[in-house]
């Protein structure tokens, strides 16, 4: 089903997922969930359907953690390392072979609920400087100041330009 799909070799931690296009939107969510390259999740369905609409031809699903995990809460309270590092890498890469995509930031207030979500956001934002991606959210921002996550969205929304500041909870 999805042509972009790249997991670790235990198929336990994911760190892309979508389908190719000319013009892909390329999400930041949380951490994945049960989405494979043939099963679609709620939250992947959502990615797709809003890049649909707003004159997108694909979409790369990519997330500030890679271990999959249905609920967050589920997730260790420390980072595996590795995973954490290949996670940057595999975004890193991403977008640098996408210069002029959308980046659609997209991990909603949950990003407090473990340190390493807030930790790999600042690391991004700042490896992710010298490709300069264009930074978005869709709708408002939530009332803590992060880009809403796709389960909390409203299709009649848009896409805003959003300024990467760290310590945003």
């Amino acid at each position: 089903m999805y042509d972009i799909y790249h997991p670790d070799e235990n198929d336990q931690w994911r760190y892309t997922l979508g389908r190719s296009g000319a013009k892909p939107l390329i999400t930041i969510g949380l951490n994945p969930s049960t989405a494979t390259q043939e099963r679609l999740d709620p939250t992947v369905t959502r990615v797709e359907r809003v890049g649909l609409q707003n004159g997108f031809d694909g979409f790369i699903m990519l997330n500030l953690y890679p271990v999959r995990a249905t609920k967050y809460e589920d997730l260790p309270a420390t980072a595996d390392p590795v995973a954490y590092q290949r996670n940057l890498q595999a975004i890193e890469r991403v977008i640098a072979a996408h210069p002029k995509a959308v980046l659609w930031a997209a991990w909603g207030d949950s990003i407090g609920a473990r340190t390493y979500f807030g930790q790999a956001r600042d690391d991004l934002y700042g490896l992710l400087a010298k490709h300069n991606p264009a930074w978005h959210h869709f709708g408002t921002l939530t009332d803590k100041g992060n880009p809403r996550h796709p389960s909390r969205l409203q299709y009649n929304w848009e896409f805003s330009p959003f300024q990467p500041a760290s310590k945003s909870q």
